[in-house]
Formats: C-alpha cells, sequence, structure tokens
C-alpha cells in the first residue's frame, strides 16, 4: 500500500513540473545556458525553432513557460530583433495571445526582450506607433559587464521576493527610450518599470555609465506587462545560476554569494507549484 502511494505521489509530482519552451532562431546563442537555467530551478525544458512553431502554433500546448532567450536572432541584420518579432506578429500573434490569455508566463532575455518589446507584447501599440523602443547604447558599442539592478513596483511574477540583483549584461541596442514622460507616467501607473539599473551601493537618481550600461530613460533594464507574467530583461540571468560564475568568486566565500539569476527561474517555475 504503502509503495502504491508513492508511485501515485511520483507520478503527480511529474505531471506538476513546469514545461517551459525555448525558442530557437537563426543567429540565436544563449538558448543552452537559458534551457540549463530553468531545469537547474526545477523545470522540464525543450527547445524549438521558429520555423517549427510557425508550421505548427499548435506546438506550445503543454507548456507553461514560453522563453525567447538571448543573442543575435537573424544576426540583427536589420536591427536587434525586428525580424523575429516580425515573424511572431505576421504569423503566430493569435498563437500567443492564447499562450498569455491561459495564464502562461513568457521570458525575453536580451534579444528576447527586444523582440517582445518590438511586438507590442509589452507595451502595445497606439496611433503613433509603439510608444517604447530599445536602441543603441549611449556609447554607441557593444558593451559587456556587471551590472547592479533594483527591482520596482511590479507585479513582476519573476521577480517576486528580490530587490537588489547583480547580473551581467551583454549588448549593444538596449537603450530603453520611451516616447515621452506621458508614457513613462503610464508604465510607472501599471506598474511595468519591473527593473532598474542602480549605482553599486544601491542608490539611484542619476546613474552614469558604466553602472547604466546603456543610458536607458529612466534607468529601466527590465519591464513587464500588466499582469506581470510577460517580462523582458536586457541583463542575463541565465548566466548567474552558480556561485563560480560570480566575477569574484574567487575572492570570496562561495557560501555567502547569492546567487541572483536563478532566482528569477525559481520564481517562474513556483508559480506553477
Amino acid at each position: 500500500m504503502i509503495l502504491i502511494i508513492l508511485l501515485i505521489l511520483s507520478e503527480k509530482t511529474i505531471i506538476m513540473k513546469p514545461k517551459a519552451l525555448i525558442l530557437r532562431a537563426p543567429g540565436t546563442n544563449c538558448d543552452q545556458e537559458t534551457a540549463w537555467a530553468f531545469q537547474v530551478a526545477g523545470a522540464e525544458t525543450e527547445f524549438l525553432h521558429i520555423n517549427q512553431l510557425m508550421e505548427n502554433p499548435a506546438s506550445t500546448g503543454g507548456f507553461q513557460i514560453l522563453c525567447v532567450p538571448g543573442g543575435f536572432s537573424y544576426g540583427d541584420d536589420v536591427g536587434a530583433g525586428r525580424i523575429l518579432a516580425s515573424q511572431f506578429t505576421s504569423r503566430l500573434r493569435d498563437c500567443i495571445d492564447q499562450f498569455r490569455s491561459a495564464g502562461n508566463l513568457v521570458l525575453g532575455i536580451c534579444n528576447g526582450f527586444q523582440v517582445l518589446i518590438k511586438t507590442g507584447f509589452l507595451v502595445p501599440p497606439d496611433g503613433q506607433g509603439l510608444p517604447v523602443t530599445l536602441t543603441w547604447n549611449d556609447t554607441g558599442r557593444y558593451d559587456c559587464r556587471w551590472v547592479t539592478l533594483r527591482t520596482g513596483q511590479s507585479d513582476c511574477v519573476f521577480l517576486r521576493d528580490t530587490e537588489l540583483l547583480y547580473l551581467p549584461i551583454a549588448h549593444a541596442e538596449g537603450r530603453f527610450v520611451v516616447r515621452d514622460q506621458a508614457t513613462l507616467g503610464q508604465l510607472d501607473r501599471d506598474r511595468q518599470l519591473a527593473l532598474r539599473y542602480v549605482k553599486p551601493d544601491g542608490s539611484n537618481g542619476q546613474v552614469p555609465w558604466p553602472f547604466n550600461p546603456n543610458g536607458s530613460d529612466d534607468n529601466i533594464a527590465g519591464l513587464c506587462d500588466a499582469s506581470g507574467r510577460v517580462f523582458g530583461l536586457m541583463p542575463h540571468p541565465e548566466r548567474f545560476i552558480d556561485p563560480t560564475h560570480h566575477p569574484r568568486w574567487t575572492r570570496c566565500s562561495l557560501a555567502d554569494i547569492k546567487i541572483d539569476g536563478l532566482k528569477i527561474f525559481q520564481n517562474a517555475v513556483s508559480y506553477f507549484s
């Protein structure tokens, strides 16, 4: 009898384990690391190429998390994330809308954030087009470094129980720009300003380069939709899921290192627990 009960509980655990779909496109290069991060956090993962998804949009069935990982989709040939975003809006909008409406989670990391912005999934367009965008860094060049971030007043599922984060960035087109102050104010009222660059001591205000590595308006590093279930960010949390990923791990006690990247994936998994 005990064995039967254990088997039933084991089967239930397997069924309840959330599944994350990692989307691939030509040029994507952070898919393996992102899948591993979800696995370490307790999710099952599968890869799917964008062409396969366009051929069969119903492929998202059975998944609870959709992730557009970092990389250079289509080589950023006409701008970061633009081609993949065009495929989303022209071929997959109904599919993604249904996925979101079912209460699932969507995560876009770096290039994935650029895609979510340019599709309007985070901030929908109005009569003048998209009120926000991601464009070239103020420096005009690719920047790769670690940054300190502070979570904002949002309902973002991925950032629950977090305040200060230390994560790496690696991008050339990560500067978040809003059309005007009215747009920024509306995003604030809608609790969408999820993540900001801050100084190493955690203070905000005027945050200069390199602490705000791209010159983003209001130091914005990540944005969620009004539901808090769709989240995009420029930093790479999948690159910090083990203490030895920390740039100073050899000079610190491993037990004292807070693994900030992993927490984002754990929050996604625990949302379905």
